[in-house]
């Protein structure tokens, strides 16, 4: 029965204050609440935060905020200091769950005194029949499940508050050492007021398609040539790349990621000038499997070695992806079953 009222952005990927103080106002005889991750889905930590959750609250609504970029804060800032009424700690990424296997859906909902009285409890048919109705939930829907929730226990007990204050720091440092790396080659969209991002920068390709042809998915394929699984695409911003290290990364791994994106743009270059054709060229044919890459004869604008060996390193430890390039959009939109018919594992 709520009606959402999207705000505006400003043009560094703020939160556009004019847009959410009118707003705010027209709505405020039914203002339910805003909200909003801290920092920013487009990697920076929003200088006027405060100014955004104090228009909210004058206006008598709440503000919850999404944990999902905890990774920048845990140690350096709470969501309560941010103004915060409400907000949902993921644990995927921050406390040591992947995404999938239980998150990013699960985590704890913190919440300030006032809102207590309407947390979920465990007063259920189930745990009422136990005598234990005003127990705290461990699991707000009947068939949700906690045991996954000891991983992220035993991660902060033995890190301790030092030890997470350090992954903080190092996440965000990593995002930033990436974001200097590959600003030169590649347009890093959104910074804060000083140059800086917080735990993930968003690279955007946009230009490259416009000058060359060369697509946001091209990169992404052409990086599994390069042994990465790429990183998000086109969210939160279409036509980019979205590059989220965490602090679980070593500065060598880094060094071979930024090593890869800068020889993927020197190979964009090369279609931009016109040595290698649109149409045929190592980005818009990746990935390359094993089979392709052994043909009898092999009828590339590019050699071999450009193809499957681009960089010294995957002499020693090279991955070579199952299938070829698959239209995704066809994929998405006509699913089917491919596999045998399960008659024959009867």
């Amino acid at each position: 029965g709520m009606r959402v009222a999207v705000v505006n952005c400003d043009k560094n990927g703020n939160i556009d204050l004019h847009d959410l103080r009118d707003k705010a106002q027209q709505h405020a005889d039914n203002l339910a609440a805003i909200m909003v991750t801290y920092p920013s889905t487009h990697g920076v930590f929003e200088a006027h935060i405060k100014t955004v959750t104090d228009i909210v609250h004058r206006y008598g609504g709440q503000v919850y905020v999404d944990g999902a970029n905890l990774n920048a804060m845990v140690g350096v800032a709470s969501p309560a200091d941010l103004g915060g009424d409400v907000s949902h700690l993921n644990l995927h990424k921050t406390f040591c769950i992947p995404h999938g296997g239980g998150g990013p859906g699960v985590g704890p909902v913190a919440a300030k005194a006032h809102l207590a009285p309407f947390l979920p409890t465990m007063a259920n048919e189930v745990f009422e029949s136990q005598k234990t109705p005003n127990a705290p939930a461990i699991s707000a829907v009947p068939f949700g499940s906690a045991s996954i929730l000891p991983i992220s226990w035993m991660y902060i007990q033995m890190l301790g508050g030092k030890g997470l204050l350090k992954a903080t720091q190092h996440a965000i440092l990593n995002a930033n050492y990436v974001a200097h790396r590959l600003k030169g080659a590649y347009s890093v969209l959104y910074t804060g007021e000083k140059g800086l991002v917080a735990h993930e920068c968003i690279i955007d390709l946009r230009p490259i398609k416009e000058e060359t042809g060369i697509s946001v998915e091209d990169v992404a394929k052409r990086l599994i040539d390069y042994g990465f699984h790429a990183p998000t695409m086109s969210f939160p911003v279409s036509g980019t790349l979205m590059i989220e290290p965490t602090e679980s990364e070593s500065k060598q791994e880094l060094d071979r990621f930024c090593d890869a994106m800068l020889k993927i743009r020197e190979e964009i270059s090369r279609v931009a000038t016109g040595e290698w054709p649109l149409e045929d060229n190592p980005l818009v044919n990746s990935p390359h499997t094993a089979a392709a890459s052994t043909v009898d004869v092999w009828e590339h604008a590019y050699t071999r070695t450009e193809a499957v060996y681009p960089l010294t390193y995957l002499r020693e430890n090279k991955y070579f992806a199952p299938v070829g390039r698959v239209d995704n959009v066809f994929g998405d939109k006509n699913l089917a079953c491919s596999c045998p018919s399960i008659e024959n594992y009867r």
